[in-house]
């Protein structure tokens, strides 16, 4: 099942994307919480109208995310928390953390944009993925430290 994407939806696609799913999961989930429509001929017709127009909005959405990755670049966390002797952390720490260390630091990130591979259950030192915009993404070195 085809489905025209409305809002960016985290594994799956961005807004405006033309995706493939299974036809259970867009009937019962994508398209009753209005996260997609279906990719009708003439829905295709009109999205691919709409992005024409709105290109010119689009390329300054990228330019800022763009112009938002630089400044992020340079940019190094710590991260205090909780730690028995042996250095491991009771818990863990994840992008909620992270985001709040960027808010601390000037950065007001939305924590679902926010990616961690790994679990960092220890003190040491890891890397975080911003995902700005869909083309548009930066890491982020975090260390973890004992409080």
């Amino acid at each position: 099942m085809e489905v025209i994407l409305k809002e960016d939806v985290i594994n799956l696609g961005y807004k405006d994307d033309v995706v493939t799913v299974k036809s259970g999961y867009g009937r019962n989930y994508l398209i009753p919480q209005k996260k997609a429509i279906l990719a009708t001929e003439s829905a295709k017709k009109m999205l691919a109208e709409d992005l024409k127009q709105r290109t010119h909005k689009l390329a300054k959405i990228k330019a800022d995310a763009e112009e938002l990755a630089e400044k992020l670049k340079g940019i190094s966390l710590t991260i205090g928390a909780k730690t028995s002797s042996t250095g491991t952390i009771f818990g863990s720490v994840g992008n909620i953390q992270v985001a709040e260390a960027l808010e601390k630091a000037g950065f007001n990130i939305d924590r679902k944009i926010i990616i961690i591979k790994d679990a960092v259950k220890e003190v040491g030192s890891y890397k975080a993925t911003v995902k700005l915009h869909k083309e548009v993404s930066v890491e982020i070195p975090f260390e973890v430290v004992a409080e």
